[in-house]
């Protein structure tokens, strides 16, 4: 089965997206189906990957937010590239323009729409909610939802990495939604890489002994992230115990949560770990993973806490949320930094090392990313089977 990946937000300079493309080039190598990722770039361009599956770039604009980003705007040249390819499969990992353009294209492939993006709750219930319910905001972005429900009907498949954004699409009038969670890679994060020299060490850094309570965050720092929101609960919850942030991240809103932090030695701010076994390391030596972000999709960050035995203090909406275990952490109103810094003191009333250890115990049951493929492929060949019976 050739499966042609149309990935809006692909780049070979890193992120989330770069992760998941890669892994999923590896495990369709191991396995009987090709994948072909096709991204923009800045020329045509086609590499082999490690022996198995392709990246094909065709030409396209830098994205003016990031310029390590492109974007499609070449229909014909998709089009035609498509026919080239003529896969089995389908898939577009953006809910813009590059799924409008697959749902144009006149080929015989099972279209699958893959929702790794919610830009509702990243941009307008954020930018809203203060003065508008949901529902409200809702039908103030009806165009939206007839544009996602158009996608739906062109579309074969509907792919939501948690429950929580596939209630959502439902709602909004999807009817070919499926959940398909996504997962960690395998072998990378674990409860035994915890190392309490590490863990001490950057206590120390946060001007803090071994005996204070390290929570860690990870992240772009993005306005949807909340990071400015996380250390205010931080600050607050630190009145009352001894309480270090490590919060390892870089993007645009760098300024807005340097101010933040300023007069708060007990937070550290670090830039993004790129190697995996250090971050692994990182987290395993933490006592609690707090995320402040109410629009995530899956949250990998979350899942990889999870992988490596940390209780998670996450809000009570998105894909955050899904991830959370009672018992490991605690969960919190979203967008509250007064509902954060309660959960954080709750977390630490009710014991970190306990919390911990059942965080531990359960951390091999976290799914991997491999078992994500493997069920997003296996649904692809039903599928087509069944398409081809119907035929």
């Amino acid at each position: 089965m050739r499966i042609v990946d149309v990935c809006a937000f692909y780049s070979p300079h890193g992120g989330g997206v770069k992760t998941y493309i890669e892994r999923k080039l590896e495990a369709a190598r191991m396995g009987p189906d090709e994948v072909i990722v096709v991204a923009p770039g800045p020329h045509q361009a086609e590499r082999l990957y490690r022996d198995g599956g392709r990246i094909v770039t065709i030409p396209g604009p830098r994205l003016p937010l990031d310029r390590r980003y492109f974007y499609f705007n070449d229909e014909i040249a998709l089009h035609a590239l498509l026919d080239r390819l003529d896969p089995d499969v389908v898939e577009v990992s953006s809910p813009w323009a590059s799924p409008a353009m697959v749902g144009r294209w006149r080929g015989r492939a099972l279209r699958s729409l893959v929702m790794h993006a919610d830009p509702l709750s990243a941009y307008a219930y954020r930018w809203f909610g203060g003065i508008a319910s949901r529902d409200r905001i809702d039908r103030m972005f009806t165009p939206y939802w007839r544009h996602l429900r158009r996608l739906d009907a062109q579309f074969d498949v509907v792919v939501s990495a948690s429950a929580s954004l596939s209630s959502r699409l439902k709602a909004g009038g999807l009817r070919k939604v499926q959940t398909i969670p996504m997962g960690v890679l395998p072998g990378a994060f674990s409860p035994a890489l915890r190392d309490e020299v590490l863990r001490a060490r950057l206590l120390a850094r946060c001007g803090l002994p071994p005996e204070a309570t390290l929570l860690v965050g990870l992240g772009r720092l993005a306005p949807e992230k909340r990071w400015p929101m996380v250390i205010q609960a931080v600050a607050a919850a630190g009145y009352d115990h001894a309480l270090g942030f490590v919060l390892l991240g870089d993007g645009r809103d760098r300024a807005r949560v340097l101010r933040a932090a300023a007069n708060n030695p007990h937070v550290l701010l670090g830039a993004p770990v790129t190697d995996r076994a250090e971050l692994a390391t990182i987290l395993a030596s933490a006592d609690a993973l707090v995320h402040g972000c109410e629009a995530e999709t899956f949250c990998m960050v979350a899942a990889e806490a999870k992988a490596s035995g940390l209780p998670l203090l996450v809000p009570d909406e998105g894909g955050a949320s899904d991830q959370f275990v009672a018992g490991q952490g605690a969960i919190y109103t979203a967008c509250s930094n007064v509902a954060l810094a309660d959960a954080i003191r709750a977390f630490i009333a009710a014991g970190p090392a306990a919390q911990r250890r059942r965080a531990t115990a359960g951390a091999g049951q976290v799914q991997s990313m491999d078992a994500h493929f493997a069920e997003l492929f296996a649904t692809y060949a039903r599928r087509t089977r069944n398409r081809a019976k119907v035929a």
